[in-house]
């Protein structure tokens, strides 16, 4: 047994869906359905039961899940092990962070981390959340700042806050005019819209938000790159919604505009927090989510000051 077939069918049992496995392992299906063939043919049984609607694991499949998840936690340790006695004494802090962390929240805390424990070396790896889980449950990330990933065995997660929407729009719409938009106003609007295979927490957003106008929303066209986005919107072809951290992005022809939400409106989908893998030890991690909440405190206890 390799333990990446141990891997792949380890995804498989706990997601029961090859596609989620796949995306959780950002593997191609094929890909992975091959290594969960290749075990089955080794091992000498089926371990998963298939059907066009549903996975579920044949008793060998069920006897075999606990021996995977200890097979891997060893090698992870034992892997963590040497790579700690090989590691030179200076301390490495591994971050991954989805867009909107890298763009508005980190820069001032890795700054700030910096200064006050230099020995300590930050490494910011850009991805999306469904990339950066797999990485921390492995020990190749030690923190991530992420979307509020499913419940999940292993993990734990902060909250931080809620990002509030903006409207991205042509300089010359309507929209344009206004200082602030509410949510009336995007009713029968061409949106730019991100895929939801690739970018489900912002495909949420937008498709939670037209909901409560009892509407589907008009896609003009499907971008994933919130960059792209904005230029498909100076190009005047539909308005975009989008984290407020985007309003950063200045593009000649494009307009921002805060949204105001009905009272009690939630978005969970653009909730942002902080991710590590519970069981895996992590000094210079724990320093930085130490000195996080410290500022966090501070600047709470600043904006009760009178």
């Amino acid at each position: 047994m390799e333990l990446k077939q141990l891997r792949c069918f380890l995804a498989v049992a706990e997601e029961l869906s090859f596609g989620r496995a796949a995306r959780r392992l950002n593997m191609l299906p094929t890909a992975l359905g091959r290594q969960v063939r290749l075990l089955e043919e080794e091992l000498g049984a089926p371990l998963f039961h298939r059907t066009t609607r549903q996975v579920s694991a044949t008793p060998a499949g069920a006897a075999l899940l606990p021996e995977a998840r200890a097979i891997l936690d060893r090698a992870a340790g034992a892997a963590n092990m040497v790579r700690a006695l090989a590691a030179p004494t200076r301390s490495l802090l591994r971050i991954g962070a989805i867009d909107s962390a890298a763009a508005g929240l980190l820069p001032d805390l890795l700054y700030r981390f910096r200064r006050a424990r230099p020995e300590i070396e930050t490494r910011l790896v850009e991805a999306r959340s469904v990339q950066i889980l797999p990485l921390l449950l492995s020990g190749r990330l030690e923190l991530g700042f992420i979307r509020p990933p499913p419940q999940q065995e292993g993990l734990r997660f902060e909250w931080l806050l809620q990002e509030k929407p903006v409207v991205a729009v042509p300089k010359g719409h309507v929209l344009a005019t206004k200082r602030r938009l509410r949510l009336e106003d995007l009713s029968r609007q061409p949106v730019i819209l991100p895929p939801p295979a690739t970018r489900p927490h912002s495909h949420g957003v937008v498709m939670r938000l037209f909901a409560l106008l009892e509407e589907v929303p008009m896609v003009a066209q499907e971008a994933e790159e919130k960059q792209t986005m904005i230029g498909l919107v100076a190009a005047g072809i539909g308005i975009a919604l989008l984290p407020e951290w985007a309003a950063r992005m200045r593009v000649p022809g494009v307009a921002y505009r805060p949204l105001d939400l009905p009272e009690g409106t939630m978005l969970p989908e653009w909730s942002l927090g902080a991710a590590w893998a519970e069981r895996r030890p992590g000094p210079a991690r724990d320093h930085f989510l130490a000195m996080m909440r410290a500022e966090a405190l501070n600047a709470g206890a600043s904006s009760r000051t009178p």
